[in-house]
């Protein structure tokens, strides 16, 4: 509620202030409006205040640099301490009460994955960056068909457990997979996205469905190293809550 509400103050403000028009400080204005608040903040602040929305862009940035890694290492740190990856990646720093070498690894490997995307061609980063939506519905889609499966044997226990254990989870897959095939479809045009292409095949979804197969040759090769987790022999109902402990 807060974000969408400061979007929404942000944007009523800055119309009320210069317009949509194309021409001078005209959010339309093509000349600017690739960077809309670096024109406006010496016009509309003055220069003392001006430097202060540059300040919040930079925090803003910050923060969203946060969210490329962050849910990356909690996301290894459970994985790691249910042995679906290596048991090192689920230390937790006795100082900062982080997973360390899981924070670090997923900061690093972000950062250099964006980096080599953007050196490579603006076009690759660009084409990334829609590539994510797929991957997103995928796992989306396979974590309620998950938990709709795991909660099986308790659906018949009550109305409630119906609903929220089984019915919501499974539409909610099935609509996440609808989105994942209609979006796959649509990636095979080159014009989707930055409208580069290899082979004829659109680059959005070569990135995406070859990130996707990468996924799968790393599952492939912990199953083999820990096996244990993928025979369903780690995670049973009867398995304590490992990362909260």
């Amino acid at each position: 509620v807060v974000l969408v509400g400061s979007y929404l103050a942000t944007g009523i403000a800055a119309q009320m202030a210069v317009g949509s028009g194309e021409s001078g400080l005209g959010l339309a204005n093509p000349d600017t409006s690739d960077n809309v608040f670096a024109a406006l903040a010496g016009p509309v602040m003055g220069p003392g205040l001006g430097i202060l929305l540059f300040l919040a862009v930079l925090a803003s940035a910050a923060a969203s640099l946060q969210t490329t890694f962050i849910p990356v290492a909690r996301t290894v740190l459970a994985m790691s301490a249910y042995e679906a990856m290596p048991a090192s990646y689920a230390k937790v720093h006795p100082r900062f009460k982080t997973p360390g070498r899981a924070t670090v690894t997923a900061g690093i490997g972000t950062g250099v994955f964006y980096t080599v995307m953007t050196l490579v061609s603006e076009h690759v980063l660009v084409d990334t960056i829609y590539a994510l939506g797929l991957m997103i519905c995928f796992y989306y889609a396979l974590t309620a068909f998950a938990c709709a499966w795991y909660f099986r044997a308790e659906l018949t226990r009550s109305a409630r457990d119906l609903v929220f254990k089984g019915l919501f989870p499974l539409l909610g897959g099935i609509l996440l997979a609808a989105v994942f095939a209609k979006t796959l479809y649509d990636m095979w045009d080159p014009a989707y996205g930055s409208g580069s292409s290899v082979f004829g095949v659109g680059s959005v979804f070569v990135i995406g469905v070859g990130l996707l197969l990468l996924g799968v040759v790393l599952m492939v090769a912990m199953e083999r190293r820990s096996p244990a987790f993928f025979r369903g022999e780690v995670l049973t109902k009867e398995t304590p809550a490992l990362v909260v402990q």
